[in-house]
């Protein structure tokens, strides 16, 4: 249990969701400190009012901390108590720190083009080979997570925060037509984490 009150600067729709998941799969006490999104194509990077000028910052104390899967790694470590992650040591340790990673490094960059040029910069329809290219590397980069899924309901087997921080970029690709007939196992996938009452209730609004 939480001696500080966890405080999440959080809007709807961004990375902030992954830890307010989180903390509601652990049943941690938080606060969540609601900031108006700012689109960077007006407001320009870093413009957001958090500490920082990004989604999401969490306060903890004296401890200020940006980055979803930094953020992620550190609630675990303090406040998990051996929940939702393997130990370390662990054989799963390594495989679990490799898709904590991959759903933010690998598999939402290429997602994160589209975002940029159809919702921001809407300019989409004037870079045809850019928006092709960006659903390119997505489909591929999703491909390895439909063969890691081939007998298993979680990126583990059992449920992980691994499967916290990809819920949310394989949500992000089913919004943008990315889970079409090539990727079955992820859009089942997908329907298990949002049935899960935690995403229920991270996702309320």
């Amino acid at each position: 249990m939480t001696s500080n009150v966890l405080v999440l600067y959080y809007a709807p729709r961004t990375r902030s969701v992954r830890i307010r998941w989180l903390f509601e799969e652990l049943g941690l006490p938080y606060e969540l400190r609601r900031v108006p999104f700012v689109p960077p194509s007006t407001g320009g990077f870093f413009s957001q009012a958090t500490p920082g000028g990004k989604f999401p910052v969490l306060e903890d104390g004296d401890v200020t901390l940006g980055e979803s899967g930094a953020i992620l790694q550190y609630v675990l470590e303090r406040y998990g108590d051996g929940r939702l992650a393997p130990s370390v040591g662990s054989p799963q340790r390594g495989p679990f720190l490799y898709w904590l990673h991959f759903a933010e490094s690998t598999a939402f960059p290429p997602i994160g083009t589209m975002v940029w040029h159809l919702l921001y910069k809407q300019d989409a329809e004037q870079l045809p080979s850019v928006m092709e290219d960006a659903r390119d590397r997505a489909r591929i980069t999703l491909d390895v997570v439909e063969h890691a899924l081939a007998g298993r309901e979680h990126l583990l087997g059992d449920f992980t925060a691994a499967d916290v921080m990809m819920g949310f970029t394989v949500a992000a690709a089913k919004l943008f037509g990315l889970l079409d007939e090539r990727f079955p196992k992820l859009s089942r996938y997908l329907a298990r984490l949002e049935a899960r009452p935690a995403f229920r209730a991270a996702t309320a609004d």
